[in-house]
């Protein structure tokens, strides 16, 4: 980019903020300036050259459908997300496009949001390492990435107006940080505002977000670009840090910018400031290369969707497959297959590959016997049913394909509840009934419940939605051609009711309070006891795996590093997700019971070990004080674990940390508790109330120091007016400088190992072992 904002004209500069069309930015030939060409991710192209649409009604060019991000999400591999990155990258280069609009990396805040599909996790850390990932491998290969949705974008329901109510600490800790872990350590070329409110005020026009946050304390230095149709007033948007608007308006808002700077209403440097970050993006302008390889897409899709699925029950090993002499397929699901969300990022597949189909190559390779019934669908229910039921009867295994419709999730809106439609549960019950084993496939975009079909079946594979190869992937993991290794990337819960958000979701009136604040999905299950179906975390494979030798030791003040042995214990080569979490009740803030830190998904052979190194940096045992508006590491105990799921720790070690002691200066609004219990002021100040008292009244004193407690909660200021000259004015304002003094005093972080109680296996610290 060469030209300079200074040198265009107002109205120039204000073209150069909004959209030429619905795709596109405006172009200034005679400066020079191109324009930029976005489409739809994030799983996919979605290219549209007519008949532009937001909600993928419309046709677009074909292009890879790979596995959304619910899917990539539960294969825990930031690796997997990169690959993915790279060959979209490369698939929207033969498209000319310059910017893909994706990941979606919002936190799953409740099961029932329409848009789920789009995002990885309920945790930010998994999220945001995945985003990350994702981002550099798409920009490496020469394509702009626009991570979305800034910020609290957790529901679509009124998602255009509703205001998310979240107080600081939970948007630090919770809605924020995948977005910081991306900017920071991926530089995308553009965050894309979010169309809700927080506390009050548009994400397109909060400063706070966009400037404050954003801007100064990550130190994003790209360009803001609106959701589509985002805007609601676009000059307090250029005002708060918002650079591009699309899709265009037609000159209108244009116009607008330009009035207020005449006016004096809107400052012609902010403008400038936003013209030259969306200059900037120009310097990923270039024509379409290359020819769409679709074989290579599809090899990707299929290995990504191997690695994604989650094998949630296989009672009595009844998985793999490949030991049945016949098998039934049972449900609509298993010849047309549901593998994608619903709206903006609705991609055009280049092929599809049918289960039923994938299922008969490898019946036929193994002289399998394999048939087929739909079980339900239009026409006469009770007979597709009965029909099921009596080929499930003469089979040894019964393979069902339920889940969700498209139409029963989408972007747009938000799900009622959380239940497979009814006609399923009941074909599902009855096939399970009289077969002598079944087993069932699941294909949807957010989380169904397993109750009350669960019990009564042998195995579950949750496939999410795996995108155009799911058909072959479902078929290879069904038939032990691949071995699952796919952990839940959020909670299933037993019932809606359950879930932490249940009483505030999706808000009343035009507001969504986040009530339960930084207890959501396992955080709160873990905390509460509030047992879920299957955990965080949790995902069976076809081999076992065990996990030795967990050490963690003391790098320098603010860091610790841990290692762990995995060894693969079972028969088959397979694919293992390492989870260390961190433990915690310090500090003044209630925390949960377990964070998720670090992980590593890991490959090993049979018998084969592996040492899986991790660092924990400060960020890894903080909080966000909402006093100090600061992270803090407090004192005390904390616990380094490595667990199979959230509820389930194999491994543990004791840490003690000195912390960070952040005292915060006294004043006369400062309460009696405090004052005493500060620990420079208040030893002085006790010290002073027992001098002022006479000597034959201290005794006294000391046993009614319990009523004290009464007090504690009044500030100094009431307080005095109860006890006349206890304390001086002279004396109140030294204690006071004295509070000021040891504030700036204040000790840095200090880590040190308490105790370690790993395992009792020998202490033979491998790299790797077969």
């Amino acid at each position: 980019m060469n030209t300079d904002p200074s040198d265009l004209t107002l109205e120039e500069q204000a073209a150069l903020l909004s959209g030429r069309d619905f795709w596109s930015t405006k172009p200034l030939p005679d400066r020079g300036v191109p324009s930029i060409v976005m489409t739809d991710g994030p799983h996919g192209v979605r290219m549209q050259r007519a008949g532009t649409d937001h909600l993928g009604i419309n046709h677009s060019e074909p292009a890879t459908c790979f596995p959304p991000a619910v899917a990539i999400g539960s294969s825990w591999d930031p690796t997997a997300a990169a690959r993915m990155g790279a060959q979209i990258a490369a698939e929207a280069r033969t498209h000319g496009v310059h910017i893909v609009l994706g990941p979606g990396i919002n936190i799953k805040r409740s099961p029932l949001c329409g848009r789920n599909f789009e995002y990885y996790s309920e945790d930010p850390y998994l999220s945001g390492v995945l985003g990350a990932d994702y981002v550099s491998a798409l920009q490496a290969a020469g394509v702009g990435a626009s991570v979305k949705h800034f910020a609290a974008n957790n529901q679509e329901t009124d998602r255009m107006r509703v205001s998310a109510e979240v107080d600081e600490r939970t948007l630090r800790e919770l809605y924020l940080p995948a977005f910081e872990r991306v900017v920071t350590e991926a530089a995308p070329a553009t965050v894309m505002c979010s169309y809700n409110k927080v506390n009050g005020v548009y994400a397109s026009e909060n400063h706070w977000l966009l400037t404050d946050v954003l801007r100064h304390d990550w130190g994003f230095t790209g360009a803001v670009v609106s959701d589509w149709g985002a805007v609601s007033n676009r000059v307090a948007g250029v005002a708060a840090g918002m650079d591009l608007e699309m899709p265009g308006s037609g000159g209108r808002t244009d116009a607008e910018i330009v009035d207020a700077v005449r006016k004096g209403e809107l400052s012609g440097e902010l403008v400038e400031q936003s013209v030259g970050r969306v200059l900037a993006l120009t310097e990923l302008v270039a024509d379409a290369e290359g020819e769409l390889d679709a074989d290579e897409g599809h090899t990707l899709a299929r290995e990504l969707a191997e690695g994604s699925a989650v094998l949630l029950r296989n009672e009595g090993g009844v998985l793999p497959l490949d030991r049945a002499a016949s098998v039934a397929v049972i449900g609509p699901f298993a010849v047309e297959p549901r593998f994608q969300g619903g709206g903006s990022s609705h991609i055009n597949p280049t092929r599809v590959d049918v289960p039923l189909e994938a299922m008969q190559e490898h019946a036929g390779r193994l002289g399998q016997q394999l048939a087929f019934a739909p079980g339900t669908g239009s026409g006469n229910a009770d007979a597709l049913r009965a029909e099921a039921v009596e080929l499930a009867r003469t089979t040894e295994v019964a393979v069902v394909f339920a889940g969700l419709a498209e139409a029963d999730e989408s972007e747009g809106f938000d799900r009622e509840g959380i239940d497979l439609p009814a006609d399923q549960v009941a074909l599902i019950r009855a096939v399970a009934a009289v077969a002598p084993k079944t087993v069932v496939v699941l294909s949807h975009g957010g989380v169904v419940a397993l109750d009350p079909w669960h019990d009564d079946v042998d195995a579950v594979l949750d496939g999410f939605l795996l995108g155009q190869a799911a058909g072959s992937a479902l078929a290879n993991l069904l038939y032990g051609v691949t071995n699952p290794s796919g952990h839940l990337a959020e909670t299933i819960p037993q019932q809606l009711t359950d879930t932490p958000s249940f009483l505030n979701f999706p808000g009343e009136q035009g507001h969504v309070r986040y009530g339960e604040g930084v207890f959501v999905g396992y955080r709160y299950h873990s905390s509460l006891g509030v047992l879920p179906r299957y955990p965080f975390g949790y995902g069976l494979s076809y081999t076992t795996y065990s996990t030795d030798l967990l050490e963690a030791r003391v790098v320098d003040e603010t860091t610790v590093e841990a290692s762990v042995t995995v060894t693969n214990s079972g028969p088959v080569a397979g694919k293992h997700v390492v989870q260390l979490y961190v433990a915690t009740q310090a500090g003044p803030v209630r925390r949960p019971v377990r964070e998720l830190r670090r992980f590593a998904k890991v490959d090993l052979a049979p018998g084969e070990s592996t040492t899986v190194h991790f660092e924990l940096d400060r960020r890894a045992f903080a909080y966000w004080d909402s006093v100090e508006r600061d992270w803090v590491v407090a004192p005390g105990d904390y616990a380094v674990q490595v667990g199979t799921d959230a509820d389930t720790i194999v491994a543990e070690q004791q840490l003690t940390l000195v912390g960070e002691t952040r005292l915060a200066p006294l004043t006369l609004d400062s309460t009696i508790g405090e004052w005493l219990g500060h620990p420079v002021v208040g030893p002085v100040m006790r010290e002073g109330m027992t001098a002022a008292i006479p000597e034959d009244q201290r005794e006294q004193m000391a046993e009614q120091e319990d009523q004290l407690r009464m007090v504690e909660s009044m500030p100094m200021q009431q307080f005095l007016a109860f006890v006349g000259n206890l304390f001086p004015p002279e004396a109140l304002e030294s204690l006071m400088a004295l509070s000021r003094q040891s504030t700036t005093d204040q000790q840095p972080t200090n880590i040190h190992t308490a105790t370690t109680d790993a395992s009792d296996a020998d202490a033979t610290n491998t790299t790797t072992t077969a």
